[in-house]
């Protein structure tokens, strides 16, 4: 039990460069909401609805992150900071990183029936502050879904999500990013390829705009002015 309790603390301590040892983690409020969890799930297991969700609410009230006791959770889940609400029928794979004031919502059955109304989080993704994932969707395995990212649709394995209402950026599966990377969001590449493609874009512009300017000069050079005109067709009379 130590044991595993030890090598839950050091994926923690892997991921989050903040405390300076195992003890300090155990005061996070992450980790006594998993703690909590634990044992309200394995009431709601038992049927025991009620101590589950009494449980529940202690949590909540100790940590502000709401856990139902139906959701399926894996090894090394860590909640950095608080403030998290994950729904009931939410699976969540191993190795999975939240931060704070995310949101791992259900839709409103139309139909008077429960059935799977949460997202699945699979292994190693990472979800940054104030993220919205939203429905019966899966998130693939290595995904990133950047800060305040609205999440609606299923992720591909090894996506990155950002935006309102979330869209990939497009980063083909094979060029993964293995590293952890802090918030889900990965602020040097993302950024640096999206002013690339406005730079491009800026000069492409530039000289469109110069051999259209070069164009219009070559065809008035070529084209004779109207009393040029005129007096070749009086030329051309009298002859």
């Amino acid at each position: 039990m130590f044991d595993k309790l030890k090598a839950y603390l050091d994926s923690v301590q892997a991921r989050d460069p903040a405390p300076r040892s195992r003890w300090e983690i155990l005061l996070y409020p992450g980790v006594w909401a998993l703690g909590f969890h634990r044992v309200a799930h394995w009431l709601f297991d038992a049927k025991l609805f009620f101590l589950a969700r009494f449980v529940n609410h202690l949590s909540r009230l100790l940590t502000a992150i709401d856990i139902h006791p139906g959701a399926r959770i894996g090894k090394n889940f860590f909640i950095d900071h608080g403030f998290t609400v994950i729904g009931e029928t939410a699976e969540i794979g191993d190795n999975v990183t939240i931060y704070q004031c995310v949101t791992l919502g259900g839709t409103n059955p139309t139909n008077g029936k429960g059935g799977k109304r949460h997202p699945t989080i699979q292994d190693n993704v990472i979800i940054g502050s104030g993220a919205q994932v939203i429905g019966p969707i899966t998130v693939g395995e290595r995904a990133r879904i950047g800060a305040n990212a609205v999440v609606t649709e299923e992720v591909p394995e090894g996506a990155t999500m950002v935006g309102f209402k979330a869209r990939s950026t497009l980063v083909p599966a094979e060029e993964w990013i293995k590293d952890f990377i802090p918030y889900g969001t990965p602020c040097e590449d993302a950024e640096g390829n999206r002013v690339d493609c406005i730079e491009k874009l800026e000069s492409e512009l530039i000289a469109m705009k110069a051999e259209i300017a070069a164009l219009k000069a070559d065809r008035q050079v070529d084209e004779p002015v109207q009393g040029d005109l005129d007096l070749t067709k009086k030329s051309g009379t009298g002859a």
